[in-house]
Parts: structure tokens; sequence; C-alpha cells
């Protein structure tokens, strides 16, 4: 494990930030536009939502790079970008944080499938070599793989953060299955904890796909198969449309009333993903405190 992982899980439970694609939402991006090229057209914007989150008390905030790979960067003509891009998103971030928070940039799902032959092994790792050469160059501290769900992708971002010489936290999405215990290709948290620690990751964890109360048997299940770290950062509850928007109803003090619940199944980093604000985060920290 990395001496940075160590360093931070050696005081107790880390609190993470929240969503970063709603908090866009609410300051002007529109449904469908690329949330990474605001780092270059609204960085004032992106610095907005990171100082929110170091305000409410995360120790660890991540970076508005979740899909800045050349595959999704290409729909919308900035493939070419794809270094600047995460470079300016780190460099945002790093300035929120002013020294009270770890940057942990985040990268998520290139957006294209292994299986279907969208692209080889080599184009994707090539893709995640590209961006985690970005991020590690402009200073982070380390690079948090999230919302996979194929094994196998998952695998190759850890592959090339690690050559960037970066700690890393591999995340997959439990979403499917009965139990919504599965990921969308099938794979339990057993397996992708065995096969993430395997290929090299600091810490294993889950993101997204689910309300808080789903995390609680599934971060259970990663800690007993890992001797990594679990890191968790669940969603606002389910998303529901009201007036045509989408709406997450779950308070801050009910995804907090979780949070117990969570370190008692070998939580290390929590914090929340979609509809998570600001506010969340205060709840998350002082339920950890108390």
């Amino acid at each position: 494990m990395h001496e940075l992982i160590q360093e931070l899980t050696a005081s107790g439970t880390i609190v993470t930030d929240g969503a970063w694609g709603t908090q866009l939402q609410q300051r002007g991006l529109a449904v469908g536009a690329c949330p990474d090229a605001w780092n270059l057209t609204h960085p004032e914007r992106v610095e907005e939502v990171a100082r929110a989150y170091v305000d409410a008390g995360s120790q660890v905030i991540l970076t508005d790079t979740f899909g800045a790979n050349r595959f999704i960067l290409k729909r919308h003509n900035l493939a070419d970008r794809v270094a600047e891009i995460n470079r300016r998103g780190v460099e945002i971030s790093l300035r929120a944080a002013d020294g009270r928070a770890k940057v942990f940039a985040s990268v998520g799902p290139s957006g294209v499938m292994l299986m279907m032959g969208e692209a080889s092994e080599q184009d994707l790792l090539a893709a995640f070599a590209e961006q985690a050469k970005a991020i590690a160059e402009a200073g982070a501290h380390a690079i948090v793989i999230e919302t996979m769900s194929d094994l196998a992708e998952a695998r190759l971002a850890v592959a090339a953060a690690k050559e960037a010489g970066l700690p890393v936290v591999a995340c997959m999405t439990f979403d499917s299955g009965k139990n919504h215990d599965r990921t969308m290709m099938g794979n339990t948290p057993e397996q992708a904890a065995q096969e993430l620690t395997a290929a090299g990751a600091d810490v294993i964890g889950s993101n997204c796909g689910q309300g808080i109360e789903g995390f609680v048997d599934i971060c259970r299940r990663l800690h007993a198969a890992t001797d990594r770290p679990v890191w968790i950062k669940a969603n606002a509850g389910l998303p529901e449309m009201i007036q045509g928007r989408t709406v997450y109803a779950q308070t801050p003090q009910q995804f907090a009333r979780f949070v117990p619940e969570l370190i008692e199944a070998g939580a290390s980093f929590i914090g929340g993903c979609c509809g998570t604000t600001p506010e969340f985060i205060t709840a998350v920290r002082q339920a950890i405190s108390s």
C-alpha cells in the first residue's frame, strides 16, 4: 500500500467529497454538455464546487476530469486537448484545496466496450495512460478510478495509474442482479476486490448505482475480500423524475445515519456520489466525529 494511503488512514475514517456533475449543473452546465470542458471555459465555477467541499469538511476532493479521456472527449471534438483539460482540472482542485485537503483525480470509464470490440485493450491502456500522465504531471496526490462496470477495463486503468507513479483507488459500481450486488458485467464485490488488489490498487471501493443503505453490505464484502482500505461513495438515494427534472429526495441527515454502519463494515473513506452536496459532506463529517 502506498505511504500516502497509510498516512491518511492511520488517523481514522477519511471524509471525501460529494457529487460534481449535479453541482456543475446547478451552476449552469447543460444536460449532455461536457463537464470536463468547463475546466477551460468556466474554471471559476468548477473551483466553486471544489472549494465548497473543502469548506464542508472534505479531507480528500476529486477533480472535474471524470470523462477527460480521448474517447469521451472525441464526442465533443476535444480529443486533442486531453492533457490540457486534465492538467487544468487538477490545478483547479489544488487551488481550491489550498493545502487543506488532498486532491485525488477522477478517472471514469472510457465510454467504449471491450467485449463489443469497440476498442482493444491496447487502445484503452493508451487512453488511460495519456490521462494519468497529465494528472500526475499536474501534481495530483492520487487517482480515483470510479464508476467502473467492467473489471477488465478497471484493471487497465489501474495499470496506467500505477505506471504514472500515483497511488490508486479503484471503484466498481454494483447496481445489477436481484440484490443489486453485481456489476453490469456480473462481477461480485469479492471478485472485484480480489482482482483489483492483485492489479495493484492501493484502495478498493464502490461508488454510484444506488443509495447508501445498499452500500453497507457491499462495503462489508469488499472489506472481507481485501487487505486494502475501502472507499465508499453512495448516491443520495435513487433519482426521481419530477416535472422533467432529476431529483434526489434523500436528505443529508438520512444519508449520514448510515455512516456508523459503514465504518463498522470497514469503510476507511466515506463520501457521496450523484445527488449529494456539501451539506451531505458536513453531515458525514459530523457523524464520524460523533
